[in-house]
């Protein structure tokens, strides 16, 4: 039964926990971009949360010839 609640934790931790969080970064990504401009900072928050989406998240659509 134990494996049973670890699973749905996990679960839970990977359908939402991680999508909040890349969210969560995003939003502060932009808002301090908007009032500070575009820095360092910004881009590798951004960047993070790019790169976490696509591994947690949706992946980006191939296409097959370009």
């Amino acid at each position: 039964m134990a494996f049973f609640y670890s699973f749905i934790r996990r679960f839970v931790i990977a359908a939402v926990v991680i999508p909040l969080a890349i969210a969560g970064v995003r939003k502060v990504s932009d808002v301090v971009d908007s009032r500070r401009g575009s820095n360092r900072v910004t881009r590798l928050m951004r960047q993070g949360a790019d790169t976490a989406e696509s591994l947690f998240g949706r992946k980006k659509r191939r296409r097959r010839f370009f």
